[in-house]
């Protein structure tokens, strides 16, 4: 169904009247199931990664699609637990630990063995106490920002800035290929879930998981082909003919040749009224 069913009928019952709809007029595709990949062949990217390499290639080196996340974890705080749910998450997840070579010019998905989360500890305890926080602050900053080498990796990676005994800032920086924003929600819940079972002493109470990412990209690569994806090309040829090959906004200054990330950030506040 498209979209705008989902505005036009935002109930369970009206979208199902949908959904019935389209099967009665031809538009429904049987998908494969989706199962774990064979890992001894090389793995191909999903269609959004591919996207993402591409645009890595045109501009690398480029921070663009850094995903960093800054925490400030106030109290006590048990550091070699917190290192070991990190280990156990890079474990856990085949994405976190996975690069992007292209041995032929076509990229792969490489998935590397589990040997633990890269991990910086930067104690700020020598630095005067009125310089710890922009200290920590910039710190956090500058590794967020780091950018990321596809090939080579590691695509995921955790700095623990400890200002003092009770205050700690931890940066958790991912590239965009390895994860999006509903991951981020998942990858912060098993954390929380494994520092608390580790510091209690207690056994990981995360079920194994049956299908992992370079699954979801063998599958999505599997269907889509002959008639179904010729459909499928053919629906945006045609919602797409006509379309501007650039978009012309009216700007106060000419469009440059080569485009620049140079710019500047004006901060102001706009009046209740």
């Amino acid at each position: 169904v498209p979209v705008r069913a989902v505005f036009e009928a935002p109930t369970v019952a009206g979208l199902a009247e949908g959904v019935d709809a389209a099967v009665r007029g031809g538009q429904r595709i049987e998908l494969p199931p989706l199962e774990r990949a064979d890992r001894d062949r090389p793995l191909p990217l999903s269609f959004a990664q591919e996207r993402l390499w591409v645009i890595d290639r045109m501009d690398p080196g480029s921070s663009a699609y850094n995903m960093p996340f800054t925490v400030r974890l106030r109290g006590e705080l048990d550091e070699g637990a917190l290192r070991a749910a990190l280990d156990a998450l890079v474990e856990r997840h085949e994405s976190l630990r996975t690069t992007f070579p292209a041995p032929e010019g076509r990229p792969v998905q490489a998935v590397h063995p589990a040997e633990g989360a890269p991990f910086r500890l930067e104690p700020l305890d020598g630095v005067p106490d009125e310089e710890r926080e922009s200290r920590a602050l910039a710190a956090a900053a500058e590794e967020a920002w780091r950018p990321f080498d596809l090939a080579a990796g590691p695509l995921f990676r955790a700095s623990l800035f400890r200002v003092s005994a009770t205050d700690h800032v931890l940066v958790l920086g991912m590239h965009h290929v390895v994860s999006d924003g509903w991951s981020t929600g998942v990858l912060f819940r098993e954390l929380s879930a494994l520092y608390g079972a580790l510091v209690r002493g207690e056994p990981s109470p995360l079920a194994p998981l049956p299908v992992q990412s370079p699954d979801f990209a063998v599958w999505q690569r599997g269907w889509p082909t002959g008639d179904v994806l010729e459909r499928q090309v053919e629906f945006w040829r045609e919602r797409l003919r006509g379309a501007p090959p650039l978009l012309e906004l009216p700007t106060d200054r000419p469009r440059r040749g080569v485009q620049s990330t140079r710019g500047a950030s004006h901060r102001f506040r706009v009046p209740a009224a």
